[in-house]
């Protein structure tokens, strides 16, 4: 829990501070955002890699690998002179970023009951949550005062941590050995690009988190469009602090309770916040909907997450892990451009009323898998 933290406030801390600091060091605005988007282009074709050598090897070793290449890319951004080396430096930081994101879920799922996963899957998604929420608030404050370089030097700190905290986990998750065929050889292993039974819940992740990436790239914009007189700093906040109450109320339930129940509560908080977004006028409204958010993709995030692995063999379970980061990524690519689309072809009232086209695709996706999906808790 603790080296999933920093890995995920080393991460967050440096995103809002990339694209500053990259044209400070000479990069034009499209050269900027290609050196912002790499993690997540790395992300997108280094997933299926990850997860299969996380069904390999020892999940420790490659989160140590993680960890290490996170602080040696964060480190990089320390030291470089130019944003060409910036781009490389960023490249070795989204290697680390996905060797950690999908080996430590995997690895978490090891060290508990399996019967358990749901709740473990929930405080992890939990500490995901918090880092995410004041990593962004602590960097945007700090850089003002003490410039780009020394700022950043926090983030590789913490990536630091990630590798000192994991030397105290006993169990190193090590892959069962591979079995012998009857003629006396080890069967040759296949890689694979996806895990087919975690499909449906890596669609379902993308879609419950465009409209949560939007808003997590646009609200600040959005807020001055509109001339709203509230504390859009406090949003994410309220955010994590409502979340911390769902998953520590909720933590019993995620190993008992059926996706489809799930899936409805989240699906019309989705529904709720939008709305409340899109009347917002007053910090009444944002707190509202800050606490809709958490009920709908703060709660479903951990469901998609646990279901994920309780669908797989468990064989599969590092690259279920990378499937279902993969619905993120997407979500995580495609929220940011369907916002700035829309906020170049339409009016700044209909950002979240057009981001309800998730819904009903929604819904498609579970009516056409909800037996597999609701078959997840009775698998462990």
């Amino acid at each position: 829990m603790a080296a999933s933290f920093f890995f995920i406030f080393s991460n967050m801390y440096c995103n809002p501070l990339i694209n500053g600091y990259a044209q400070e060091l000479g990069a034009s605005s499209a050269f900027a955002g290609i050196i912002v988007g790499m993690m997540s282009i790395v992300a997108m074709f280094l997933r299926p890699i990850a997860g299969n050598l996380t069904d390999h090897f020892s999940k420790y070793s490659l989160s140590f690998i993680g960890g290490a290449l996170c602080f040696l890319g964060v480190m990089g951004y320390v030291i470089t002179p130019n944003s060409g080396l910036l781009l490389f430096f960023r490249l070795i930081n989204g290697l680390g970023y996905v060797l950690c994101t999908v080996c430590m879920t995997t690895w978490l799922s090891y060290l508990v009951p399996f019967n358990h996963v749901g709740e473990a899957m929930s405080f992890y998604g939990l500490m995901n949550a918090l880092a995410m929420a004041f990593a962004p608030a602590v960097s945007i404050n700090l850089y003002r005062i003490i410039g780009y370089r020394d700022a950043i030097v926090i983030s590789a700190l913490s990536a630091l941590m990630v590798v000192i905290t994991v030397q105290f986990v006993s169990n190193r998750a090590k892959p069962k050995p591979v079995p012998q065929s009857q003629s006396g050889k080890k069967k040759k292993l296949h890689i694979k690009i996806i895990q087919r039974d975690s499909l449906p819940v890596a669609a379902l992740t993308a879609l419950f988190a465009i409209p949560y990436f939007a808003t997590q790239a646009d609200i600040v914009a959005y807020t001055e469009q509109r001339h709203l007189p509230i504390a859009v700093g406090s949003y994410f906040l309220i955010y994590a602090v409502v979340l911390l109450a769902i998953r520590l109320f909720l933590r019993n339930q995620f190993d008992t309770v059926r996706f489809g129940p799930w899936l409805v509560t989240s699906t019309v908080a989705t529904v709720f916040y939008l709305i409340m977004l899109t009347i917002m006028k007053t910090n009444f409204e944002m707190a509202l909907a800050a606490a809709g958010m958490a009920f709908g993709y703060g709660l479903i995030y951990s469901v998609c997450q646990s279901t994920a692995m309780m669908l797989a063999p468990d064989d599969e379970r590092g690259l279920a892990s990378s499937t279902f980061f993969l619905g993120l990524d997407i979500g995580m690519t495609l929220g940011p451009v369907l916002g700035g689309i829309i906020d170049s072809t339409m009016p700044v009232k209909w950002f979240y009323p057009v981001m309800l086209v998730t819904v009903p695709l929604i819904l498609l996706i579970y009516f056409f898998n909800r037996r597999k999906l609701n078959s997840a808790v009775s698998n462990h």
